[in-house]
């Protein structure tokens, strides 16, 4: 099952479909302008794509965009599209990670080595990260407690459509259904960097002013032994990378 490909695609798109003009070449310092307006009917065919992901029927939404923005819930999607559009792919979250994480380990051990965050990694390496963000980014959407039998079934759809693996649609599946439980989605944490990751991108999915989820957030966090510092770090770069 590859979910490296299918996970950047789903960030990626996202942001396109936003409208973000951010993506890691933002975060990196190295964003490109945003491309002018050439005529009226580009602008607002632009707007049209916009809108229609914002209001699209279960099911109707814009390939990875469409996938996200049913995972998230359509207003959870318009308070966090300030977030998903700095996002240019799975490779931001590790940029990210590997910023906070760096920075906390060099306050513990000057001579700590450096984060081995998953856009530092060979394949095999950041496949089994990319998998363990997903599934966090899958669970913490889960949080709010949104998600019906209905909802589930429109946003397999939406991740058939971008990839068809069969594997990789029976773990979505599976993800889907089962019960949320922060204990089990922390087994995925190998790594101190796959925990610090699997946490940005529960940020990421997470309404952290709602009760429930800010409290599945607390709960994460501690099971995936994140102290309050490391946790402080990765939610105020997350916060930076907003401004």
């Amino acid at each position: 099952m590859k979910t490296q490909g299918f996970l950047d695609q789903l960030l990626k798109t996202a942001q396109s479909s936003l409208g973000g003009a951010g993506g890691l070449e933002g975060l990196l310092g190295g964003g490109k302008p945003p491309v002018p307006y050439q005529d009226k009917y580009a602008r607002d065919k632009q707007t049209e794509e916009k809108r229609g992901l914002l209001n699209a029927d279960f099911g109707k939404g814009a390939l990875a965009g469409g996938a996200l923005g049913l995972l998230l819930g359509h207003r959870k999607l318009r308070k966090s599209a300030g977030k998903i559009a700095l996002y240019g792919g799975v490779a931001a979250v590790g940029v990210l990670a590997y910023k906070a994480y760096g920075e906390y380990k060099r306050q513990q051990d000057a001579g700590a080595a450096e984060p081995q965050t998953v856009d530092r990694l060979p394949p095999p390496q950041a496949e089994q990260h990319s998998q363990a963000i997903l599934q966090a980014l899958v669970a913490a959407s889960k949080a709010d407690g949104h998600i019906d039998a209905r909802e589930r079934e429109a946003i397999e759809g939406e991740f058939t459509r971008i990839d068809g693996d069969p594997e990789l649609r029976r773990w979505l599946h599976d993800e889907l259904e089962k019960p949320l439980d922060p204990a089990e989605v922390a087994r995925a944490a190998t790594t101190p960097e796959i925990a610090a990751e699997m946490y940005l991108a529960s940020l990421l999915a997470a309404d952290e002013q709602s009760y429930m989820e800010r409290a599945y957030l607390d709960e994460l966090a501690r099971q995936l032994k994140i102290d309050d510092a490391l946790k402080s770090r990765l939610e105020q770069q997350l916060r930076d990378a907003q401004a």
